[in-house]
């Protein structure tokens, strides 16, 4: 499935450009079918894994701090809605794609069917990026949110919500708490989902 999944993400990747390219296994086939089409693009990466994929392959990767328009970047999730919100809990550099997604004129999310949900659920944290010496005034507001707060690792927090309000105030309220640089939320950010299934591929 996530060949498949690469293989159509391929058809909306420009001939030449700067292509933002997440982490994950989908991601790697597709910068292998990119390279492997001779398409002319410049990558710009979150992932240190996909960075060494993409220079063993011979693809240009330039360093994000020296970009500001990206052409289309793709990228995987823990889970999307028919809405087109995600989480991206996982990795723990939501803050970095979050950068190069908003710098894109697409940002396109390539996952199984297995990943994609009518409604965003609740066995999922949002992963707070956190300045670490706000750790205990940032878990105190989060609480106040209704979270449940547990601490990944010095910069990261996953908050549990047993029932979320209106994700976008939500999305304005974690992001509004001092000492929270970014959430794993990616609220109204893709643009286009790819996802495959036993039955092929669905894009919405």
């Amino acid at each position: 499935m996530k060949r498949l999944c690469a293989k159509e993400a391929l058809n909306l990747v420009p001939d030449q450009g700067i292509v933002g390219l997440g982490g994950g296994e989908t991601i790697r086939y597709l910068a292998e079918y990119i390279k492997e089409a001779g398409k002319e693009i410049t990558v710009v990466t979150p992932s240190e894994a996909t960075k060494e994929v993409c220079e063993t392959l011979g693809l240009p990767v330039v360093e994000t701090a020296q970009v500001s328009c990206v052409e289309i970047a793709f990228d995987g999730c823990d889970q999307v809605d028919h809405h087109l919100n995600a989480y991206k809990s996982g990795g723990g550099i939501h803050t970095l794609e979050k950068v190069i997604a908003r710098m894109s004129k697409q940002y396109v999310l390539l996952v199984d069917e297995s990943k994609v949900a009518e409604e965003l659920g609740y066995d999922i944290p949002i992963v707070l990026d956190i300045v670490p010496e706000a750790v205990n005034y940032v878990t105190e507001q989060a609480e106040k949110l209704g979270g449940n707060v547990k601490v990944r690792d010095a910069h990261l927090l996953e908050v549990f919500f047993e029932k979320k309000p209106e994700l976008k105030i939500l999305d304005q309220e974690l992001k509004a708490i001092t000492g929270v640089i970014e959430t794993s939320l990616f609220y109204q950010v893709a643009t286009k989902v790819v996802a495959a299934g036993t039955d092929g591929i669905t894009v919405f």
